[in-house]
């Protein structure tokens, strides 16, 4: 059976390859659980901001498209079909982003100095207040998705039951809640890859 046929068999062969990467390049320098905590981290983040720019990047301008041609099909497959899964991703690769992000900060003893900017010290905690603008920006990204985006989104797509002024109300909330997460993520990926490369040099 080909592994590609199905979402599990192309994630666990993606792993499986990763490991034999290692094994191959003799890579002990990627073994261990900060190594891991990092990977976990990246991955997460890359299904949840990846999902982020697809629903402003794409499905939000197609749904428009849809919606203003008078012949077309619409966007009802889109709503009924793709949304629901790619919101559950979305939610999910957020919260697993943010756990991982956490974790790693905790295991490096610098949770507290990242979401208090590295203020706890004399000098300031650069690395600390670097990464933890991108921990704060997440932190308000994360609950933009799970107080903002995810409630409204399911009225509507008739998740849940919903006046017409309720799911009008709950479109515009979570597009500009969506909206604001893109905006932030910028500066949050600038900024955790900034703690430990620079932001610019």
């Amino acid at each position: 059976m080909n592994p590609l046929n199905t979402v599990a068999g192309t994630i666990i062969g993606g792993v499986v390859l990763a490991v034999i990467l290692i094994i191959a390049t003799m890579g002990n320098h990627l073994v261990g659980s900060i190594s891991v905590l990092i990977w976990l981290h990246v991955l997460a983040g890359v299904t949840w901001v990846g999902l982020l720019y697809y629903f402003n990047f794409v499905q939000v301008p197609a749904l428009a498209d849809a919606a203003a041609d008078e012949g077309g099909p619409g966007g009802a497959g889109i709503t009924k079909y793709v949304a629901p899964r790619a919101l559950w991703w979305f939610r999910w690769g957020a919260a697993f982003t943010w756990l991982t992000g956490a974790s790693y900060l905790w295991h490096m003893n610098q949770l507290l100095d990242a979401f208090t900017l590295g203020m706890r010290t004399d000098p300031v905690n650069q690395y600390a207040l670097t990464i933890g603008i991108g921990a704060w920006l997440g932190t308000i990204m994360l609950f933009n998705v799970w107080v903002l985006i995810w409630p409204n989104q399911k009225k509507v797509l008739g998740m849940v039951e919903a006046s017409a002024d309720a799911i009008a109300k709950g479109k515009r909330t979570a597009f500009l809640a969506s909206r604001s997460n893109t905006l932030m993520s910028i500066p949050m990926v600038m900024s955790m890859v900034g703690a430990h490369h620079g932001f610019i040099m």
